[in-house]
């Protein structure tokens, strides 16, 4: 196995390993799991560490659950992490298992539309939805008051979702 393939083949199991430690460590469950392994509170942020293991150290992260406007048993997990070594962070949405996958996740932030990015992987927990989070997303997020997110649980029905920003800043610049 070439050198490359080997590293490439290492990065592909670091991610795993690190998706899986977030889908079944930090997505809450309940609302009395949220606050189990909560560090500190950044406005409407959960800040929260876990050793991931096999590695030094711990992997820390932002995260909310957010229930949909106008559907009670619909909710999201919103993950905000910094692997670690990497330049960009990640923005990570985790729906529930009945998501309608082809039609991925819907982003705007104060009305503005940012995009729309695919889910790519479903665990037991729950599907995610990987977004890099680069300088220009996070000063968006930074300045926003509330992001909107969709979900569709048919090719026609979506779900809003509001994620209040609140605290963003302070949670971010402690990822750093």
């Amino acid at each position: 196995m070439s050198p490359r393939i080997k590293r490439n083949f290492t990065s592909l199991i670091k991610l795993s390993l690190y998706t899986f430690v977030v889908v079944i460590c930090f997505y809450p469950l309940s609302m009395a799991q949220a606050q189990n392994g909560v560090k500190e509170k950044f406005g409407a942020w959960d800040y929260r560490c876990e050793t991931v293991p096999g590695e030094q150290g711990q992997q820390c992260l932002l995260a909310q659950t957010v229930q949909a406007e106008d559907r009670a048993n619909s909710s999201l997990g919103v993950v905000i992490l910094r692997p670690k070594g990497a330049k960009d962070g990640i923005f990570r949405v985790v729906a529930p298992l009945s998501v309608f996958l082809i039609n991925g996740v819907s982003l705007k932030i104060d009305q503005v539309d940012i995009g729309r990015n695919a889910f790519f992987r479903c665990f037991p927990t729950g599907c995610l939805s990987d977004a890099t989070l680069d300088d220009k997303l996070i000063e968006q997020l930074i300045k926003g008051k509330v992001a909107t997110l969709v979900i569709y649980l048919s090719p026609f029905e979506g779900n809003r979702h509001l994620v209040k920003l609140t605290g963003l800043r302070e949670g971010y610049d402690k990822l750093r």
